[in-house]
């Protein structure tokens, strides 16, 4: 089947603030399409506040509606989706689409980024924020600061441009870095490094105690914020199987998060499930509905109770608790710990270290060391932030609101 270049993804901008953006994709489907790209629209700072979709499991239409930072680059946001879209020919300017092959992709390349400087508040949000900007995707960090306010921070990236290893695109990273850390900016280093070092480890941080482990990874885990600031913990999901002959209908009501479409669809692409058609509109400034028709991987509708209930469970729990936020003591310091689950295809959730450093950085708060990791536990694969914070003299700052701070931050609530 063939369709036009400039038709497979097509971005309306808005000149008026208070109008969303309109991104319209026509490509052929596949499983998990809809969270690849809604992970790529969460990654450029971008918030889904309507979307809607529809396929007859060959090809799809998908139109999500948009907002966020006037400086989004559209161009390269075009490219990126493109690239999530199964592979394709052209020939005359005409697209010609074909399956995508079995094999997995190749894994990209893993670079070390040595950064070495004088430390000052904020520094290493700065070099994250520069990071992001050029989409440098980061993979593992370690972090730590010297008595004399030296600081060596490792970034382990992968390079969504795949540039990384030409002189030109070293430079640049470079440049950039300078421009806008400054003075503060001693030396930086990068060098390609064997991918094992992004690998997961099986088993828990070795500085975790068991009694952390269990409560900060704990599935059923209550909310953070105990006062009931933050958000309620009632998520109704409801299944719908007398409503289409060969659809079951997903009804979901809940409070809008960042990424809270992105959270939907990569549990729905962890269960192999795929999506019919599918609506979602936002009611005022904070509660989402969501209509989802779907079939299994066979087809065919899901008609057991136990399946029924497993996955009102996990979409239940994904979207009350998309992530773990936690402050635990080690010994006279406070550390941060946040947690996200990884997708079955490897993939983390993107800006989670942008969020967590932006909120420290909001708060005057200093980090001393940071750490980010993989690791399987209660047998699913979490992304580990740990930062441990620098309190100085004393941090004037209490627990609970560097914890609702951040949670805020990560959840896109102001």
């Amino acid at each position: 089947m063939g369709i036009l270049h400039e038709d497979v993804v097509i971005i309306k901008q808005t000149d008026k603030e208070d109008e969303a953006t309109v991104i319209t994709i026509n490509c052929p489907d596949k499983t998990g399409l809809g969270c690849d790209l809604c992970r790529i629209i969460l990654f450029f700072g971008l918030s889904i506040v309507r979307g809607d979709v529809s396929t007859d499991g060959k090809w799809c239409y998908i139109v999500f509606w948009v907002v966020g930072k006037p400086s989004t680059q559209w161009s390269l946001l075009k490219k990126r989706l493109l690239e999530a879209c199964p592979s394709c020919s052209s020939a005359n300017n005409t697209l010609i689409y074909y399956p995508a092959e079995l094999q997995p992709p190749k894994p990209p390349d893993v670079f070390l980024l040595k950064f070495c400087g004088h430390d000052r508040q904020g520094l290493l949000h700065d070099v994250t924020r520069v990071l992001c900007e050029l989409e440098l995707i980061i993979q593992r960090v370690k972090v730590s600061t010297t008595p004399d306010g030296m600081v060596m921070d490792l970034f382990f990236i992968t390079d969504a441009r795949g540039l990384l290893h030409t002189k030109t695109r070293k430079d640049d990273t470079h440049h950039l870095l300078k421009a806008v850390v400054g003075d503060s900016m001693l030396s930086c280093d990068l060098e390609m490094v064997s991918p094992d070092i992004t690998a997961c480890s099986q088993g828990p941080p070795f500085l975790f105690p068991p009694s952390i482990t269990e409560d900060t990874f704990n599935l059923e885990m209550v909310d953070p914020c105990q006062n009931g600031s933050c958000h309620s913990n009632r998520v109704p999901v409801m299944i719908d199987n007398s409503l289409s002959p060969v659809h079951t209908l997903v009804q979901i009501v809940c409070r809008d998060h960042k990424g809270l479409l992105y959270d939907i669809m990569r549990t729905l692409k962890d269960y192999n499930i795929q999506i019919s058609y599918g609506r979602f509109t936002t009611k005022g400034k904070t509660d989402c509905e969501i209509d989802l028709f779907i079939v299994q991987a066979d087809g065919k509708k899901i008609v057991d109770p136990s399946k029924q209930n497993a996955l009102c469970s996990r979409i239940r729990m994904e979207l009350f608790r998309p992530l773990r936020v936690a402050l635990v003591n080690r010994g006279p310091d406070t550390e941060l710990l946040v947690a996200n689950p990884v997708e079955l295809c490897g993939k983390g959730r993107p800006l989670v270290f942008y969020d967590i450093t932006l909120a420290l950085k909001m708060l005057n708060t200093d980090i001393f060391l940071a750490e980010i990791s993989r690791h399987m536990i209660g047998g699913r694969e979490w992304e580990v932030y740990r930062v441990l914070l620098d309190e100085g003299d004393g941090s004037s700052v209490p627990r609970s609101k560097i914890e609702e701070a951040v949670w805020r931050n990560l959840m896109g609530w102001e």
